[in-house]
């Protein structure tokens, strides 16, 4: 009697190898990059090359092997995407660090953390074998993602620094806690909107081609909005507050389909932003730089002044199309080069064309990750995943708006790139996040195999 045994398909050979060699290729970018700034700064290839390549290369076999294990099937391109923005972020901070003038840029102190980012992503994929257990920690996460974002408000433990309030001193560690509460959140916001997405679907009056929702739904997003106000105005982060609450209403739109909640959320953002700097200094002050940033009453400043924002502006314009060229350029002049404006220091030495290729790099990541909601075959993972490329495609733009002054500027960083320990353990969650859901959507569906009496299962 023929026994019928589901088993797994096996991953193809050639496609391990092909994930390998991107992930070498990226590697190998960043070297060549890390060699070019070195000849350019001193003529001669860099003393720690050899160490830097050894330890980014062994870092990245390390996520490799444990996502070969633990998500044999996730998109293969999101991985040597990200290593190669992380390993070009290192080169920039490098380069910055051999000017000696940024007090704080260490690319030693940027791999210690890709380090710990890394080991976070191995960690997530072997502890997170099935991401839709998350549903059940629905409120949970709502409410971790809360006590994150007030606890910079929170005396002996609250710090502010750079004028805003949005650090946390534990231990002698300083963290930015909002990083990880976009995480907690947008897996809050997933699990609510599954579970009321049919409510907030419905609609109310028709206002010329838009079809309202009921005023009895409009609470969530009206709750939403207070907090990011309230971001806003207590603690002076406008990027935390855009983003949080663009996130919000972004995976409404994605749960319910209605346009009309894109354009509430915009009105209530404007209106709230709008009020808030008439009332608060700190918030008017931001607009204000925006729109006139050669005024001498806000270039001097030491915090919220137009300084930073000048020299970045001055430093793209430097590079031009092709840029001045790795280690010859001085993006050094840029204040926190190294940190909120490292688009604009990478701008001057890699020009317009360059940053084009960044923000493909960036675009494909997105585009993964959305691919991967597409794919996925339950509302949650739909939610959770376009929820996640929203975040990380939102974060890119409203900092490389901010620092080309398309929108005001906000102090968020740039993903993978920027220095700071608390962004990049946060982003390389989201992507083990968006590598598990991915691994689960691409996974073929088990195959009946027939064998005279014997169950033949074949694992990876």
């Amino acid at each position: 009697m023929n026994a019928v045994s589901e088993a797994p398909v096996l991953m193809p050979a050639k496609r391990r190898v092909a994930h390998l060699a991107m992930l070498a290729g990226a590697v190998g970018v960043v070297m060549l990059a890390y060699a070019n700034v070195g000849l350019a700064l001193n003529g001669s290839v860099p003393a720690g090359m050899l160490t830097y390549g050894l330890g980014l290369g062994g870092l990245v076999l390390i996520a490799y092997l444990v996502l070969a294990k633990f998500a044999p099937w996730a998109d293969p391109l999101i991985l040597p995407l990200v290593t190669l923005v992380n390993g070009l972020g290192l080169v920039i901070i490098y380069r910055i660090e051999e000017a000696g003038k940024e007090v704080g840029a260490s690319a030693a102190t940027q791999l210690f953390w890709t380090a710990i980012g890394i080991v976070m992503f191995s960690v997530t994929l072997i502890v997170l074998r099935d991401h839709r257990a998350l549903q059940r920690l629905t409120y949970t996460a709502g409410a971790a993602g809360l006590a994150l974002l007030i606890a910079p408000l929170l005396p002996l433990i609250g710090h502010e620094q750079f004028g805003a309030r949005i650090w946390i001193n534990i231990a002698g560690f300083t963290l930015q806690p909002a990083e990880l509460a976009k995480l907690a959140l947008a897996v809050f916001f997933a699990g609510y909107l599954v579970a009321k997405r049919d409510v907030l679907a419905l609609a109310g009056k028709r206002l010329l081609f838009i079809d309202l929702p009921r005023a009895r739904d409009l609470g969530p997003v009206l709750i939403t909005w207070v907090i990011s106000v309230g971001i806003l105005v207590l603690q002076k982060d406008l990027g935390t507050s855009l983003l949080m609450f663009g996130a919000f209403v972004m995976m409404l739109y994605i749960a319910t389909q209605r346009t009309s909640w894109v354009l509430i959320g915009l009105l209530l953002f404007v209106g709230g932003a709008f009020i808030a700097g008439q009332i608060f200094s700190h918030v008017g002050d931001r607009f204000n730089v925006w729109l006139d940033p050669s005024n001498s009453i806000y270039y001097e400043r030491e915090f919220g002044g137009s300084y930073q924002l000048m020299q970045s502006l001055f430093g793209l314009g430097t590079g031009g199309i092709l840029g001045t060229g790795l280690g010859q350029g001085s993006p050094e002049e840029i204040p926190l080069a190294f940190s909120d404006f490292i688009f604009a220091a990478a701008g001057e030495e890699l020009g317009l064309t360059g940053l084009m290729a960044l923000l493909l790099v960036y675009g494909l990541i997105v585009q993964r990750g959305l691919r991967t909601a597409l794919a996925a075959r339950d509302p949650f993972s739909k939610l959770l995943a376009g929820g996640l490329s929203f975040v990380l495609a939102w974060q890119i733009f409203i900092i490389v708006g901010g620092v080309t002054r398309l929108i005001p500027l906000t102090g968020l960083v740039t993903p993978f790139m920027s220095q700071g320990g608390s962004a990049l353990l946060a982003n390389w969650i989201l992507i083990a996040l968006l590598v598990r859901m991915s691994d689960s959507a691409r996974r073929p569906p088990p195959q009946a195999i027939q064998d005279e009496g014997l169950t033949q299962v074949f694992q990876r």
